[in-house]
């Protein structure tokens, strides 16, 4: 977690793609598919990079524990 654009641009995506599920569970709205079509290869590639993203974001809940145990 040292690089912080990479955290940044991480985070950025993770949030967007956050805003996209929230338009779809709250008006059936699809963002993604949109912009780029339903489930195209560009919109599947998107969704992909989201979902990494996410996993890689994961690696936020270890540090938030070391945090705390050197805290404590």
């Amino acid at each position: 977690m040292g690089n912080k654009y990479l955290d940044g641009t991480a985070l950025t995506i993770a949030i967007i793609g956050a805003i996209n599920w929230a338009l779809i569970g709250l008006f059936r709205f699809d963002l993604v598919a949109f912009i780029f079509g339903n489930m195209t290869w560009l919109s599947r590639i998107i969704y992909a990079v989201v979902g990494v993203c996410g996993l890689y974001l994961l690696s936020f809940f270890m540090h938030l524990s070391d945090r705390s145990e050197r805290t404590a």
